[in-house]
């Protein structure tokens, strides 16, 4: 593990400020850093617009995105739930623990909504128009 950190700091370090390796290893290494940045920026993105359901929660109860946004919901309980917004816009099925829902917000509002299971289960998502 210790040469791997080795290698990627000088790596990184050659990228930031500008400089070209011609050694396959370190094109190799750069890349792979590289794709492993946009993987995480990805991943974190993801998150961001993830809500999770558990112990009876919606998890966090409100959310802010812009137009064009997908929101996932995903079920982390034993117990199934529903994600059903107050106005129609949007329900899922009933999801079993694991099971997920996403809806795209294409029009700006705020959109409340509950698990008709369990009507004290309620969120919120605030779609922002893009500026």
């Amino acid at each position: 593990m210790k040469t791997n950190a080795i290698l990627v700091v000088p790596v990184l370090l050659a990228v930031s400020l500008g400089a070209r390796s011609e050694t396959p290893a370190a094109t190799a290494t750069a890349a792979a850093v590289a794709s492993a940045t946009t993987t995480a920026a990805t991943t974190a993105a993801a998150d961001a617009t993830t809500i999770s359901i558990r112990e009876f929660m919606f998890a966090p109860t409100a959310m802010t995105v812009p137009v064009g946004t997908t929101v996932h919901w995903k079920n982390l309980d034993g117990e199934p739930h529903t994600v059903r917004s107050v106005d129609a816009t949007f329900a899922s099925n009933a999801l079993d623990q694991n099971d997920s829902f996403a809806f795209k917000f294409d029009k700006p509002g705020t959109y409340r909504y509950v698990c008709s299971i369990h009507p004290q289960m309620v969120g919120t998502i605030v779609v922002k128009a893009a500026n």
